[in-house]
């Protein structure tokens, strides 16, 4: 992969982390506090416990997403980013286009969400 690629790259990865940092925080400002008019009605304060709980697992997929933006920034750096992890095979930039967080090349993927759907049953 070319200097420029990977620089493109990188730019897109920091992007998205900058985007995910902003997320967090504006979910920490609005989204994490519990209205004192709440409180005193069982059913808004059940609304507002719900949508706190599904606020944290949306933020749980990020800090995932935010986990493999660090390991391909890391692999920049190291020089083995657009390498598939399990066949070490160059991940094709068409696919790093659109996850430039991807760990695997697209046959991989895919067989590994095979896997996953045996055992889903």
């Amino acid at each position: 992969m070319s200097d420029k690629q990977l620089l493109k790259f990188k730019g897109l990865l920091l992007e998205k982390r900058q985007r995910l940092f902003e997320h967090a925080h504006e979910t920490l400002a609005n989204e994490m506090v519990l209205s004192p008019d709440d409180r005193f009605d069982e059913v808004d304060q059940a609304s507002s416990e719900y949508m706190q709980a599904f606020s944290f697992r949306l933020r749980g997929r990020e800090r995932h997403l935010m986990n493999k933006i660090e390991i391909a920034l890391r692999k920049i750096d190291e020089g083995t980013y657009g390498v598939c992890e399990e066949c070490e095979e160059p991940i094709s930039t068409k696919r790093l286009e659109a996850r430039p967080e991807a760990p695997l090349c697209i046959q991989c993927k895919e067989a590994q969400e095979k896997e996953e759907a045996v055992y889903a049953d």
